[in-house]
């Protein structure tokens, strides 16, 4: 009974954000309510080897990532790999009328992404790729590190590093027609056609 109050104390007030990153991954209410009550079950299964003291957080976030994985990458068709190499990192970025594109910023990607609509970011996140997604989710929605995330995901940090770039270069493609549309970055000679 001690071992269910501390469960039920410690690992349920991570439920809101567990069903929205679930939401995200899945496109689908009843698919992300069942994505984290099989999360919460296999949690509950193993709180006892939970080490006290680590990151309750990241641990509940690795058990559904794991989870979603196991139980949907089948469903996913696979990745294309496509090439950016001919895009600069943060074309969209240095092509807003109103920033000094000499002194990016630390965090340009959060500020550039504070400028479209909620609506148009996430319509662009949830078209990402699985494998892309996730790692975008885990890193710029739910601020877990790169080590955390090749944890959670079972690969490299470089893997991780890799599909991050790449899942953010996509959201800049996304994103750029909108920008265009709303006047907030200068035109460019670069083809946003990808093969």
């Amino acid at each position: 009974m001690a071992e269910q109050n501390a469960f039920a104390r410690e690992a349920m007030q991570y439920a809101p954000q567990l069903y929205s990153t679930a939401l995200r991954m899945t496109h689908n209410a009843q698919d992300a309510e069942d994505l984290v009550q099989e999360t919460y079950l296999r949690a509950y299964r193993a709180f006892a080897s939970f080490e006290e003291g680590t990151n309750l957080r990241a641990w509940l976030f690795r058990i559904m990532t794991n989870t979603y994985i196991n139980m949907y990458r089948k469903k996913q068709r696979q990745v294309k790999e496509e090439d950016y190499g001919e895009i600069e990192d943060l074309f969209l970025y240095r092509r807003l009328r109103w920033f000094d594109t000499d002194a990016v910023a630390e965090s340009a990607e959060s500020e550039m992404m504070a400028l479209f609509p909620e609506d148009a970011v996430r319509h662009a996140l949830d078209e990402l790729p699985e494998e892309y997604r996730v790692p975008v989710l885990l890193a710029d929605v739910q601020g877990f590190s790169y080590k955390e995330i090749a944890e959670m995901l079972d690969i490299k940090i470089g893997t991780v590093m890799s599909r991050l770039h790449r899942g953010r270069t996509r959201l800049q493609l996304a994103l750029y027609d909108h920008a265009k549309a709303r006047g907030i970055v200068r035109e460019s000679s670069v083809n946003l056609e990808t093969t």
